[in-house]
């Protein structure tokens, strides 16, 4: 079976070219010699047709109406109308059908199955394809045994495919693209291809006259070649690591295998060589209409194209095998310079292992106005005695480091002896985390050509990613004298191949040996997730957690009062005094801050409208959780440093969560958050809140 995917038809639609020019061989060859291999080649099977019939003894015809499983408009036959050999050439014909035909075309398909079945090597034909509209010439490969299941599971591999070569667009163009694709992955419909389209250099077209077209297959690559030169690369996925041996993404994306793992028995994606491990056969065939050539080009089926037939004419099959190493296919590689370069290699679809995760997000504050003792400031080289400085104008207490003439890198270390050794885990917050500093250079490094650096190491060295400082600031270089925040996602880092899983030091300094002079200083280094956390309200409800009066009947609601705080929900005790009022999660609304409880806390800001008739009353905040079976109440004061609310008056209120953790409370189930006057004691309190988060802000 064999099924057309989207991304070719895509590549077709668009006439996606390839680049001319000449090959490299390792045999110092300048190109592939259609008439002879390169000389670590080996001719283990051929068909020249220079016979007066197809030999069977190589050849089997496929004879049914099924269509390939594209709905294409052909019947394979073993007539000799469909298929000859003549002049030195194979011939596979496509022909108008007779009328009582089931399908209106008849043609033929060729395959080598148990006649010549092969594992690796070099496939080569010479060829003049048919033309026009609904026209889809083939020389390809599917698996012998099937090994991993079936299609697409145990592969595909198409040499070489064409459709509607010739037919011309609005804006007179014809098209001249060949395309080489390798099918595989999962059951199909959730199959994967992945390929690529080359035009022949100078206009040429493949229907005018005869060129080659040639894969050589290895274990775990396979390349392509028209005419010796090769215009795609395709690999088997190569797996990152981390520390702990775990898969934690892709250094290649290429292509992959799912199938039931011995040892265990489950369904698992595999990142190796299968489904290109197992022995092939070939296949030629001329196919009319069908999914592909009917939706691309001038659509449908040109009957004018076929009414005199159209031939795929093939001058020789060959196959060779590398005697370098049969058992991979290795050594023997027709390659030219830069040949898995963007240009060529060719990106795959297989699934990217996600890195593994205890399934808590966890956040970093290396130095937030003083230092965290795990991460010490650090000077690698120079012997420099970095120091925490107290009056900066703006920030109060930073991490300031001077640079010497000796070069040298600063920043922060958590690898013994100087720090904790027990690296940071971020892989919890790689879709949504960032790596940020707030940064002033005090004194300007005194080399005119010294640029700024951010570095980030993790596994002890073994990863690493360094970048320009600027892209961390939209572009921006430092500014001498100024502060600026710096921001690197998480995912880009590990994008460009971190090992976030344990990342132990972060760095920031001018160019290796052109730093002497600079003197410079950071504050607010975290690594964490700003997104962590849950909006109560803030501007409007929240409606998996409503605002509430516990007793005494009143309705909450939101009204819109001066800027900058605008819609804000608002509180009155106008009945029984008797009540407690805030926010109550919804069924199934509870909040789990276990990843926030280092540095995350419940803050909101307040401003009392209308204080307490009561001039005794004294103002609460409670936090219930577990539906009341664990709880915490403090002066609301405590939150805002012991400074109780001024009627009229906004003021932030922030209570952290490892201050109520210590009192008691069980964080992973919070249901219910209060601001209220003391019991009984609130008769005509009015007051409003606004920006009520449980977050790392």
């Amino acid at each position: 079976m064999k099924r057309i995917s989207a991304l070719t038809a895509v590549l077709m639609a668009t006439g996606l070219a390839g680049c001319g020019g000449d090959v490299a061989t390792k045999s110092d060859f300048t190109a592939v010699n259609p008439t002879e291999p390169v000389s670590d080649w080996k001719l283990v099977w051929s068909d020249e047709f220079d016979g007066s019939s197809i030999d069977k003894n190589k050849w089997a015809h496929e004879v049914n109406c099924s269509g390939g499983g594209n709905n294409e408009k052909q019947c394979y036959t073993d007539s000799v109308d469909n298929s000859f050999v003549a002049d030195g050439k194979l011939h596979i014909v496509a022909l108008p059908a007779e009328d009582s035909a089931v399908l209106p075309y008849t043609s033929a398909r060729l395959s080598t199955k148990y006649k010549g079945d092969f594992k690796y090597g070099r496939f080569e034909m010479r060829a003049k394809l048919p033309s026009g509209q609904g026209a889809w010439p083939a020389f390809w490969m599917l698996p012998t045994d099937e090994v991993y299941g079936g299609w697409p599971k145990s592969g595909e591999i198409d040499i070489l495919e064409a459709v509607n070569l010739k037919a011309v667009d609005a804006e007179g163009v014809a098209e001249a693209n060949v395309h080489g694709t390798l099918h595989y992955g999962r059951v199909w419909p959730n199959n994967a291809s992945s390929g690529k389209g080359y035009l022949l250099p100078d206009g040429i077209n493949p229907a005018d006259d005869f060129h080659t077209y040639a894969i050589e297959w290895q274990e775990g690559e396979i390349r392509w070649y028209v005419d010796g030169y090769l215009y795609q690369t395709q690999m088997a996925s190569k797996v990152r690591y981390n520390a702990s041996g775990e898969a934690i993404g892709l250094n290649h994306r290429g292509w992959f295998a799912e199938y039931f793992d011995i040892a265990t028995g489950e369904l698992a994606t595999q990142w190796n060589s299968a489904p290109f491990d197992q022995r092939f056969h070939l296949l030629l065939n001329l196919a009319v209409g069908g999914n592909w050539p009917e939706n691309v080009n001038n659509l449908g089926i040109d009957a004018n194209a076929f009414a005199d037939s159209q031939t795929f004419a093939i001058d020789y099959v060959r196959v060779y095998e590398c005697s370098q190493d049969l058992a991979s296919g290795k050594g023997c590689e027709t390659v030219r310079a830069g040949y898995k370069d963007a240009d060529t290699l060719v990106t795959g679809l297989a699934p990217i292992p996600s890195p593994p995760s205890n399934g808590i997000a966890q956040n970093l504050t290396i130095f937030d106005d003083q230092a965290n003792p795990s991460w010490p400031m650090w000077d690698c080289c120079a012997g420099s005695n970095p120091i925490e400085v107290t009056d900066d104008e703006e920030h109060g207490v930073a991490a300031e480091f001077t640079v010497s003439a000796t070069p040298t890198v600063l920043g922060f270390y958590n690898r013994t002896p100087l720090g904790s050794g027990t690296a940071f885990d971020a892989t919890g917050i790689v879709s949504e985390g960032i790596v940020q500093f707030d940064m002033k250079v005090m004194t300007a490094p005194a080399s005119p050509d010294a640029s700024w650096s951010f570095k980030i190491e993790a596994a002890g060295g073994d990863s690493a990613v360094e970048l320009a400082l600027s892209a961390g600031n939209a572009g921006a270089e430092p500014v001498t004298g100024q502060w600026a925040t710096y921001t690197f996602s998480v995912q880009s880092l590990f994008d460009a191949g971190l090992d976030i899983s344990a990342i132990d030091v972060l760095m920031i300094f001018p160019t290796w040996g052109t730093g002497d002079g600079a003197v410079f200083r950071l504050d607010n280094v975290r690594i964490y997730n700003p997104n962590i956390g849950l909006t109560l309200f803030e501007d409007k409800v929240n409606p998996n957690w409503p605002l509430w009066d516990c007793c005494a009947g009143s309705e909450p609601k939101v009204v819109i009062t001066d800027a900058p705080y605008g819609a804000v929900a608002q509180f009155e005790i106008a009945g029984s005094p008797d009540t407690v009022l805030g926010f109550f999660a919804a069924d199934g609304a509870a909040y789990d801050a276990s990843a926030l409880l280092a540095d995350g806390a419940i803050s909101f800001d307040l401003r009392v409208v209308s204080a307490p008739a009561n001039v005794a009353s004294t103002w609460v905040f409670k936090i219930e959780s577990s539906a009341g079976a664990s709880a915490v109440e403090v002066p609301l004061a405590s939150g805002n440093n012991d400074q109780a609310p001024v009627t009229g008056q906004w003021a932030r209120y922030r209570f952290s969560l490892q201050s109520l953790f210590d009192a008691g409370l069980d964080i992973s189930d919070i249901n219910v958050l209060m601001i209220f006057p003391a019991w009984g004691t609130g008769q005509g309190a009015v007051y409003q809140l606004d920006n009520v988060k449980i977050s790392n802000n």
